[in-house]
């Protein structure tokens, strides 16, 4: 017992070396410190990584940086200007008229029968190193990950790989969701998908599952002209058919891949194009737990690409162009981890432990500083951890659907079309986006009057562009028309006071959302006083993200969050969400509210193949016009985006439509190590002190009990 305040002293020294070193908080492996490493988080798991159905902001984060379309954004400049990627250069359309003669590019578009669209490939790209290039294995008995196959190998990228993965848009498996809107336009994929219906309709059960190889099906729209260079063919003129060619519905999957992941036993693993992309970008996805760390790593076949010379005003000042010309990518490996809540996501950045983050609303009066003429500072405390900050309008669109196929809000034939409609009116306004923009985004949003968004061709600003049925113009600002008017709108509607004329049942309102985290608890409270204003009942149904996708396929949800952010800078991309052809139940398309207009949909058709211009302006205020008197959606809000980011990352530029983005950041390691160890210092003093503590509690104990054992010794 001499040595029992010694055992103490080594027992705290030892909890002050685990709990006390420089790395005690440190959640990332030893080996890694020091390495070219980009650590991120993630909060939703992506569904799908296959190109052909993933379609979600969640999922493009990892498979923009694995395949590679035809064509990409410029990193820097703005507005946003398509460059090639893996093309030679970026096509330019040849018209063609119903006989078969070539147009002149001034051409009417009702003269247009055809655009041709031919891309052109770069020689000499391969794939990452994968299983589907090498021998199969005899058996798959021990196979549980892709990395559990001995062999790898690549090949080069051929045209007939962008061509097959095009015919993969039919498959009648896949469900894809741009199947629809690409049927109106890619010529003879709509055949070719009924082809394959049929096809797959008469195979025996047993064969369901076996590999459609998609080479014996001819698409006659789209063509391999040779090894490096193929056409499509789309139906008129569709100037945003460029865009598509960005973005991973196009990028290639070799047959390979699609017949090796159709083997025997390959889904019940896991062990699919959904779990393990192939692709020719700068990384790869080498770790895959989407409850817990997605892992991407260098591609070692990537062939390479120079940091952009140019940008718009400013970059170079902001020293976004120190890298100019330099081989990309620069960062060898991403470390993606799952963070459910934001509070250890937001710790952990300013820790160090995350190089880059969003603001979120707990965290505003941390990070920023909002002066009297509006302009936003970061704080005194970020601004000594040397932290930057960048702000953007967002090319996006925050709204809540209603359901046109539910017989309460849709009104899907004509006796309650009027009704619903004033139904969704007086909700619309009683639902105070400005109210919520200041309460739970601290303002970084602008209240939406449509599905357009700032920065994208037909948004209009001032009073021409207010939504008339739920806004009125004063003061030289939109204001939100009265509760009185909202509630006149529902006695018309048959629920006065927010009941059933007819049956006297309260209305009651169902909810579908992804709403489920501690901090959205005062959300759900505050949307339920919104409907409480106008004296109806909301009940919150919350859901995970792939269960909430379900209900929306199937049309079970009644009204519904949900958001878009551009796939390309164009309106047509956020009007088609309300195109009657892409309705989500029908079409599996992305039309979720199943909204239907005749007249939307025939001025739709109209202005996607305008060229921007008053003509084109002129059609979509009629459309919009349209939807503002049918409220199919509750227009919400238009972000302000507000990332963070470490003065150890450095080329790092904001953008909603271009995805491809990791392959231009830089990470200074050595700097990120040093600051890192400096901010999570251990302090020792709390150790120290506990041990003196321990001991002067111990030592009356540690007496008597000697006293006690001398007192036996000369009693013995």
């Amino acid at each position: 017992m001499r040595r029992f305040p010694f055992l103490l002293l080594v027992i705290a020294l030892a909890g002050c070396n685990r709990f006390g070193s420089s790395a005690w908080n440190d959640p990332y492996p030893a080996g890694d410190h020091g390495r070219n490493i980009l650590y991120s988080a993630f909060t939703e798991r992506p569904k799908h990584l296959d190109p052909v159905q993933s379609y979600s902001e969640n999922e493009i984060v990892f498979t923009a940086q694995i395949y590679e379309s035809p064509l990409q954004y410029h990193y820097l400049k703005r507005p946003y200007e398509v460059i090639p990627a893996t093309a030679t250069e970026v096509p330019r359309p040849h018209y063609i008229d119903a006989a078969g003669k070539q147009l002149p590019d001034n051409a009417p578009a009702a003269q247009i029968a055809y655009s041709d669209y031919v891309v052109h490939i770069k020689p000499g790209i391969r794939y990452q190193p994968h299983p589907a290039f090498a021998p199969a294995p005899t058996s798959l008995a021990d196979i549980q990950q892709l990395r559990d196959f001995s062999q790898t190998a690549t090949r080069e990228l051929l045209a007939d790989d962008y061509v097959y993965e095009i015919k993969r848009l039919a498959h009648p498996h896949l469900h894809s969701p741009i199947l629809g809107l690409m049927g109106d336009y890619i010529v003879g994929l709509s055949d070719l998908a009924e082809s394959l219906r049929k096809y797959d309709k008469f195979l025996p059960a047993e064969r369901k599952d076996e590999w459609l190889d998609l080479r014996q099906f001819p698409l006659s729209g789209v063509a391999v002209i040779d090894a490096h260079a193929y056409r499509i063919r789309i139906k008129g003129k569709y100037p945003q058919f460029l865009y598509w060619l960005t973005m991973p519905f196009f990028a290639p999957i070799p047959w390979e891949a699609d017949r090796f992941y159709s083997q025997p036993g390959m889904a019940e693993k896991n062990l699919t194009l959904d779990w393990y992309p192939i692709g020719t970008g700068p990384y790869m996805l080498s770790e895959n737990d989407p409850n817990s760390r997605m892992v991407l790593e260098r591609n070692p076949h990537f062939h390479g690409e120079a940091y952009p010379c140019e940008g718009e005003a400013g970059d170079r000042e902001a020293g976004l162009l120190v890298d100019c010309g330099k081989a990309m990518p620069f960062i060898d490996k991403v470390v993606f981890t799952r963070e459910k809540e934001q509070i250890p996501y937001w710790t952990k950045f300013l820790q160090g432990y995350y190089d880059a983050s969003g603001i979120s609303s707990d965290a505003f009066d941390q990070a920023v500083q909002v002066a009297g003429s509006g302009d936003v500072t970061l704080t005194d405390d970020m601004t000594r951890q040397g932290i930057r900050l960048s702000t953007s309008v967002s090319t996006s669109t925050m709204y809540m659907g209603f359901n046109a196929l539910d017989p309460t809000l849709g009104g899907i034939d004509a006796k309650n079309a009027e009704r619903a409609r004033k139904l969704r009116l007086a909700i619309s306004i009683a639902i105070d986006q400005e109210e919520f923009i200041s309460i739970f985004l601290n303002g970084r949003g602008i209240s939406a009057q449509s599905p357009i968004p700032p920065g994208i061709f037909g948004y209009r600003e001032g009073a021409a562009g207010i939504d008339p049925q739920v806004y009125d113009w004063v003061d030289g600002k939109p204001k939100r028309k009265s509760i009185s008017d909202a509630k006149r709108l529902l006695a018309e509607a048959g629920y006065p006071n927010g009941r059933d004329a007819k049956s006297g049942e309260p209305l009651v309102i169902n909810l579908d959302t992804t709403l489920s985290g501690a901090g959205d608890k005062s959300r759900i409270d505050w949307l339920n006083k919104q409907f409480q204003k106008i004296d109806v009942q909301l009940v919150a149904r919350n859901t995970d993200y792939n269960r909430f996708q379900e209900k929306l396929l199937k049309g079970s949800a009644q009204l519904f969050y949900f958001g878009w952010n551009a796939d390309y800078p164009d309106p047509e991309n956020f009007l088609f969400l309300l195109h009657g052809p892409q309705g989500k139940v029908k079409s599996q398309g992305e039309n979720a509210a199943n909204y239907s207009s005749a007249e939307f949909d025939q001025l739709f058709e109209q202005m996607r193949a305008m060229d921007n211009g008053p003509q084109r302006q002129a059609v979509i205020d009629r459309m919009l016009t349209v939807l503002n008197y049918d409220a199919p959606w509750i227009w919400g809000f238009h972000p302000k985006d507000y990332i963070l980011a470490h003065q150890w990352l450095s080329n790092r530029k904001p953008t909603k439509v271009g995805n491809n983005t990791v392959k231009y950041q830089r990470v200074d390691a050595a700097l990120r190590d040093r600051l890192r160890a400096e901010w999570n210092r251990p302090i020792l003093w709390p150790a120290l002190l506990s041990l003196v503590l321990l001991a002067a509690l111990a030592l009356p104990a540690v007496i008597a009990w000697r006293r006690r054992e001398r007192g036996l010794a000369k009693s013995a």
